[in-house]
């Protein structure tokens, strides 16, 4: 056994001495890859995962569990400011169900259980409104609580007091809550909406006007702005919103059009609009001819007199024609009285239109757009065709024109709208998207621990297979060795009888027990010869 010890330590030195430096560093390094990857598979394997026990609670309540812990010998930690208890990952449901049926948690808060286990006959009014109050309370806080984002709420609620009588009447119900929000958590308006929604139907005569919320960050939330989809166009906001969906809608459309004409990777499309957001809302009341060219209209009733006298002298007279008495003398002086006379009259009743219109002009109209075109040729410059330049100049000019609004912008000539137009072809550099390559998601931390533990891995393969290897030819000497001893053996034990043998042996026999026989013997072999 010592001697394979010492054969084995010299093996083992003379293969260190022999390697050179770089090949003595690649096996320190593996060898500590391997002791660094084991600690760490060992430490992953063995380490205890904590996960939440309860959602955040009080700092008294997290002091009541954690005793019930350390009584029952549970691993525990506290973090967040102490609201918050982790425990091992295996053993969450097992805890949770058993401090459940100890009752914790337990915030102290009322609700509806109290009714049915402290409320009796000696209860006072006041001390069954305080505590309705509180139960109201407590169970809407819990309400509120479930909704997405909400880690805790606190709701006040000022109930009207009721009158003696019927007749008085009965005042409007308030309340107030204070949201503990998830940190950037941003509540969408259907969720605003549902909140106002759900305590308004929890409280009697309780409208939503009655109704204020705002987080810890005392940022309020408005009922308006949700039902108006948070970007109405008489805020800011709605208004920037408006404007970024007018021109992205526009620079999407001029993109795809340019990308199937020239090549999507080969135009950038920029467009800036002016947006006019001035309501209006105005009443007319026209009239107009229903021949607009004579400037005449319809008749609806016509009244025609006609009068004629001849004859002699005639002083004055009378004529009733259609209901209407006409009084009327004809004297001519110097005449001798005879003479003609003759009246005509006419009274025509018209009709024109009346046109009478309430206008409400649109929200928000175009009063200014351009847009900016940046083509890349697909050899040089000068070579880009001028026909598609012109082409695309053309489309331009008719998004322009359709797009702006006439009254708000007045009637436009080319030459404006050429101004408004800008198309340039120059070659794109440091910019193609066909030369990117798309960067990896994964960190560069992450290639060289993966680096290392292949060149670890391999370095160990090297190294199990060189020593499987050596203890081959180590067995394989053994086995050598063995084979020789046993050889030898062989030859000394099946060593065949002859008279020579016989006859030495006992030669040898008699040398050693009778020396003066074998003499003399010897001196008789030697007088023979």
């Amino acid at each position: 056994m010592n001697e394979r010890l010492t054969k084995i330590k010299s093996d083992s030195t003379g293969f260190w001495q022999s390697r050179t430096k770089n090949q003595k560093g690649a096996i320190i390094g593996a060898l500590l890859a391997v002791i660094v990857i084991a600690a760490t598979i060992t430490y992953f394997s063995t380490r205890t995962t904590m996960a939440q026990l309860f959602p955040e609670m009080s700092q008294a309540e997290v002091g009541r569990i954690t005793e019930v812990l350390a009584s029952q010998g549970v691993k525990y930690e506290v973090t967040n400011g102490g609201t918050i208890i982790l425990v091992p990952e295996n053993k969450v449901q097992d805890l949770q169900v058993s401090l459940a049926a100890q009752g914790y948690p337990d915030s102290g808060e009322i609700d509806t259980s109290f009714f049915t286990s402290n409320a009796g006959f000696g209860m006072t009014d006041n001390e069954f409104n305080v505590i309705k109050q509180a139960t109201i309370e407590t169970d809407l806080a819990n309400l509120v609580r479930k909704f997405e984002g909400v880690k805790d709420a606190s709701v006040m609620i000022s109930l009207p007091e009721e009158g003696v009588f019927l007749k008085d009447a009965k005042g409007e119900a308030q309340a107030a809550i204070v949201l503990n929000t998830a940190p950037g958590h941003k509540f969408s308006d259907d969720q605003i909406k549902g909140l106002f929604n759900l305590v308004s139907m929890s409280i009697p005569n309780l409208p939503k006007e009655n109704i204020t919320i705002m987080n810890q960050y005392s940022e309020y939330y408005d009922l308006a702005s949700a039902e108006s989809g948070g970007n109405g166009i008489n805020t800011v906001t709605g208004q920037m919103e408006v404007k970024k969906t007018i021109e992205r809608d526009l620079q999407r459309q001029v993109q795809q059009m340019l990308g199937t004409l020239i090549g999507p990777e080969k135009v950038v499309v920029n467009v800036s609009a002016d947006i006019d957001f001035k309501k209006e809302n105005r009443e007319e009341n026209l009239v107009q001819p229903v021949d607009e060219e004579n400037m005449t209209g319809i008749e609806i009733s016509a009244q025609r007199i006609t009068e004629t006298y001849s004859g002699g002298t005639m002083a004055d007279g009378t004529t009733e024609a259609g209901g209407v008495t006409d009084n009327f003398v004809d004297y001519v002086e110097g005449s001798t009285g005879d003479g003609d006379y003759e009246r005509v009259e006419e009274t025509i009743n018209n009709d024109v239109n009346r046109i009478r219109r309430e206008i409400q002009e649109s929200p928000y109209k175009i009063r200014n757009l351009g847009i900016q075109v940046m083509v890349e040729p697909p050899n040089a410059v000068d070579e880009f065709d001028q026909g598609v330049r012109t082409d695309i100049e053309q489309i331009l000019s008719t998004i322009v024109r359709t797009s702006i609004d006439q009254e708000a912008a007045g009637n436009l000539t080319d030459e404006e709208i050429a101004n408004r137009i800008v198309v340039s072809v120059q070659q794109f550099h440091g910019n193609d998207s066909t030369n990117e390559q798309p960067e990896s998601v994964i960190p560069w931390w992450i290639w060289v621990i993966g680096g290392i533990l292949l060149v670890a891995i391999i370095l160990l393969i090297v190294y199990v297979i060189r020593t499987r290897r050596r203890k081959q030819e180590e067995e394989e000497l053994e086995i050598l060795e063995q084979q020789q001893q046993l050889i030898e053996i062989e030859d000394i034990s099946e060593e065949k009888e002859t008279e020579a043998t016989v006859r030495r042996k006992q030669l040898e026999k008699m040398a050693k027990e009778k020396p003066e026989d074998f003499a003399k013997l010897l001196r008789s072999w030697i007088a023979e010869d």
